[in-house]
């Protein structure tokens, strides 16, 4: 990594007399045409020549008209579009030694030669390949006479830069792939969509979704739905299951549960390596139970509609890493992929990563299952560790004996994945041994004793539930510290688990502070975090705040389309996030704004003025539309109001206004598959730090929990790559209090982004990027896991 007394600023790299050539190439997927658009829109801001090749690997070796020189205007409205606009094809020529000189010549003709390939391992491997052969490829067209020596000198060797766009999430190297997050969008909406219809009339029903060789879409969405059976390739279901699986079935349906959800992979097998097909599954479950049962087979659904937020986010970022990337190549620069490792965009060497999702399918022909799983990568292997944690009631007697009472409480306002995040915890923590306790209403619930028993079968159907079916407060325990420690004392609780957002943060400080006068605060106690705002200190993501910018992006979607049928319009939108600018920000990366006012990056009536500027000469061009948002406490005398009086005054005859305030809209609504699993692995993860610091901290003379170190209180957060437990104590020096958020902020390095793919000059930092990787192959058991995926 550069050092931080050597920065590097993505302003000095040139671009000048490059030529980068961008295709899409296998199966489509959702977020492709965003990655597109950053890689066109970045090559042009550092002043190279940008091509599109249309029909992937066929257009370059078909060149003539398949091959088109970018303009800025080129890749207007496609942020929000499926699929890919520049084409996908299999391509049998680009195989062959003959094609691959045909579409060597066709890119030295152009002066092309660096190539940016956006596909699955078999588009990325083929890219290798042209990349190896490219210098004998250049002799054999010189003896053929179609090009001179000087060319081949010229242009003598080829930079690939591969992202992964495949919706299956089967590359190893990256915990997601660009399309993965918007196909499980569809599959949960369709899940749904069944619960309702399902529940009216006591159905079972099978759903088929696609990962012919990876079951991650069939794990994740089975996690996100609390699905009572999941198939999937790499781990094939004990000899038996058929039986296990009726008797769960019937036993769920015993306890009231008037839906059952089976989730099948489309590459599902059993032990003997034979299909486990959704009709199979349907026919068993008729004939040994009888039930209404119904399949469903989504298809190439999971493909369509438009990318979700983190997709574009996650292409845009990838885009404009594939460009640095290409810029800072030289002749030994192995042909790299740029992938998401936790919270970071890393290069990783290509065909590292394409031996290692090769032996993944090497150790599943050998039916070695395990290691299948662990090649996957921590993502997967975290996903199926909390699927079997969730999955499964275990009988009392197989359970631990604990005499120890958690309680788990809402603190703050709503956020969509609270109740995945309770489900979790109550059955992680049942499944641990505990009892587990429900606060309704918060602190203010807590005082006033609203506080029972909660069981397994009580947070049934939660995942998929928005807001907090617990009831939540903004009250803070001050006030209320002698009434909660009574509480805490009638109810013998011996730990806490907080999902909530600052006041929760705030909470936990108050309560610490009071550990000197109250002996039952000193209990473990911990916190994940849940707000739309983004404004924890010590977590680079709350829950909430997905399903929050899927929100915002919809909307902003749906303006623009608007917009485009009335021309020369701008649309000026407040964003929630009290002084935290996150929703704004990254929302304005996500739907492609022109401009995003936020508190953190104070402005002035003269970058008001610029913004008027850049606008009125953006009407000029066939782009006859604008995106302003503005984050509702950005500044109290420039409010929404004034900008959009301002903007109506100063555009007049050039561009008119309106204005939208999104408001509680972005807390409501169901949770994206994100949050739900997201909430899902951070809650199950803090009640196993909980049990670990219930052992620890028990005193066995006295027959109690005392924990009074900073070590007991914690919040569990998202620290670029890895899920970190910290003491609620070291991160007060982080916090600004006044304004409610943290001192330093990591999304506030993608606002650059924004503005160069709005056409603005401006500085960015990239001393974080650029040195290549190495796939990391056997993780320590001491590293923490990564993003939630």
């Amino acid at each position: 990594m550069a050092q931080p007394d050597q920065k590097k600023f993505f302003e000095n790299l040139s671009g000048a007399g490059k030529a980068i050539a961008v295709l899409t190439s296998g199966g489509d997927a959702q977020g492709m045409n965003a990655a597109v658009r950053a890689v066109v829109r970045v090559g042009i801001y550092v002043g190279a020549k940008v091509y599109f090749i249309h029909e992937g690997y066929q257009g370059l070796v078909d060149g003539g008209e398949n091959i088109e020189e970018a303009k800025w205007e080129s890749v207007s409205s496609m942020l929000q579009v499926g699929g890919t606009v520049i084409g996908s094809a299999r391509c049998k020529e680009f195989r062959t030694h003959e094609g691959r000189r045909a579409a060597a010549l066709n890119l030295v003709l152009r002066g092309i030669t660096n190539l940016c390939v956006i596909g699955g391992d078999g588009s990325l491997t083929g890219a290798n390949l042209f990349r190896e052969e490219w210098s004998g490829l250049l002799d054999e067209l010189v003896q053929q006479g179609k090009i001179d020596k000087e060319s081949a000198e010229k242009y003598s060797h080829l930079n690939i830069v591969g992202m992964v766009g495949s919706i299956d999430n089967d590359f190893c190297g990256t915990d997601m792939t660009i399309g993965t997050d918007s196909a499980l969008h569809r599959i949960i909406e369709v899940v749904d969509a069944i619960v309702t219809t399902a529940q009216s009339h006591q159905r079972t029903f099978v759903l088929e979704v696609m990962g012919r060789h990876c079951g991650y879409l069939a794990l994740v969405s089975a996690l996100a739905c609390g699905a009572d059976w999941m198939f999937i390739p790499e781990m094939p279901p004990a000899d038996g299951w058929e039986e296990q699986m009726c008797t769960k079935l019937s036993e769920n349906r015993a306890r009231k549960k008037r839906l059952n959800i089976i989730i099948v992979s489309e590459g599902a097998i059993d032990t003997s390596n034979k299909p486990i097909t959704s009709e199979h599954i349907k026919d068993l479950v008729v004939k040994c139970l009888g039930f209404d049962t119904r399949v469903t087979i989504l298809g190439h659904v999971q493909r369509g509609g438009t990318p979700s937020a983190f997709d574009r986010i996650l292409a845009s970022r990838m885009g404009v890493e594939a460009v640095l990337a290409l810029l800072e190549a030289s002749a030994d620069t192995p042909a790299c992929v740029v992938s998401l490792c936790g919270n970071q965009a890393v290069r990783l060497p290509l065909m590292e990563c394409v031996q290692m999702t090769q032996e993944v399918q090497k150790a599943m022909d050998e039916r070695k299952f395990e290691e299948a799983v662990r090649l996957r990568g921590r993502s997967f292997e975290n996903n199926l560790n909390t699927y079997k944690l969730l999955a499964h009631r275990k009988p009392q007697s197989e359970l631990p004996i604990s005499s120890f009472n958690v309680a788990v409480l809402n603190v703050g306002a709503p956020a969509a994945g609270m109740n995945a995040a309770v489900r979790s915890a109550v059955r992680v923590g049942i499944t641990e041994g505990h009892k587990i306790f429900a606060v309704n209403d918060g602190f203010e619930g807590f005082a006033k004793g609203q506080i029972k028993e909660i069981k397994w079968g009580d947070v049934g159907g939660w995942t998929g539930q928005g807001g907090s079916l617990l009831g939540t407060k903004r009250t803070l325990p001050a006030k209320h510290l002698e009434k909660i420690a009574e509480q805490m004392k009638a109810n013998q609780i011996n730990a806490l688990l907080v999902i909530g957002g600052f006041e929760a943060y705030l909470g936990l400080v108050e309560l610490l502070a009071a550990r000197g006068k109250y002996d039952e605060f000193c209990v473990p106690i911990v916190m994940v975090p849940a707000t739309v705002s983004n404004n924890v200190p010590g977590s680079d993501f709350s829950i909430g705040a997905d399903t929050a910018l899927n929100a915002i992006t919809d909307t902003c979607d749906r303006i623009k389309q608007s917009a485009s049928g009335t021309k020369r319009r701008v649309f000026i939108i407040e964003t929630m996030g009290g002084y935290c600018g996150y929703l704004a920000s990254v929302g304005g990366l996500a739907a492609g704004a022109d401009a995003a006012y936020i508190f953190e990056e104070p402005f002035d009536i003269r970058d008001l003025q610029a913004n008027v500027e850049h606008l009125t000469a953006k009407m000029k061009t066939s782009i006859q539309r604008g995106l302003v948002l503005r984050n509702e406490n950005s500044n109290e005398n420039y409010t929404t109001d004034f900008i959009y009086q301002l903007y109506s005054e100063e555009g007049k005859g050039v561009f008119d206004c309106r204005k939208n305030v999104l408001g509680h809209m972005q807390q409501g609504g169901a949770p994206s598959p994100f949050d739900r699993n997201f909430g899902t692995k951070i809650a199950a993860k803090a009640m196993l730090w909980i049990s670990r610091k219930l052992k620890e901290t028990y005193r066995k003379d006295e027959g109690r929990v005392f924990a009074n170190t900073d070590d007991t209180a914690c919040l569990l957060g998202m620290r670029r790559r890895a899920l970190v437990f910290q003491p609620v104590v070291e991160l007060k020096n982080e916090t600004d209090f006044v304004h409610r958020i943290p001192k330093e902020q990591w999304w506030l390095k993608l606002r650059p982004l924004m503005k160069i793919l709005a056409k603005y000059k401006t500085s960015l930092d990239v001393s974080e990027s650029g040195q290549l990787e190495h796939v990391v192959r056997h993780r320590r058991p001491e590293e923490s896991e990564g993003v939630p995926a």
